[in-house]
């Protein structure tokens, strides 16, 4: 998870964690992008405006390293051209700012959870 502002990083990490997520949470974009272990992540929450780059060059800079799991772009600029921007950019969920209670885990949960096993033929 990637949050420029700490009380935002804070709510959003206590959350996660009391939902059972181990969390790696950022205070910016290039140390997301630098930490050798973010290719291990099950689920990318990025904010969308942040000084160093925006979301989405989070999200381009993880998927030219090869990494394609889901992420959750999160953002006080919400649009619906932001949305369809968003998704065309490969992002399962955009959250608007202020989030409802719980709209962040119940996300990460939708877009985590297992697979269900193929139907035996």
């Amino acid at each position: 998870m990637v949050e420029d502002e700490p009380s935002v990083r804070r709510s959003f990490q206590l959350l996660l964690h009391a939902q059972g997520y181990d969390i790696r949470s950022y205070a910016s974009s290039a140390a997301l992008v630098a930490d050798p272990l973010v290719n291990e992540a099950v689920c990318l929450v990025t904010d969308y405006r942040m000084p160093e780059m925006d979301g989405f060059a989070v999200l381009r800079s993880l998927r030219a390293r090869g990494w394609q799991r889901p992420a959750i772009l999160v953002t006080a600029y919400g649009s619906p051209d932001l949305v369809e921007r968003a998704m065309k950019e490969g992002f399962s969920v955009v959250l608007e700012k202020p989030l409802r209670e719980h709209a962040l885990a119940e996300a990460v949960a939708r877009l985590t959870a297992p697979l269900p096993p193929a139907p035996s033929s």
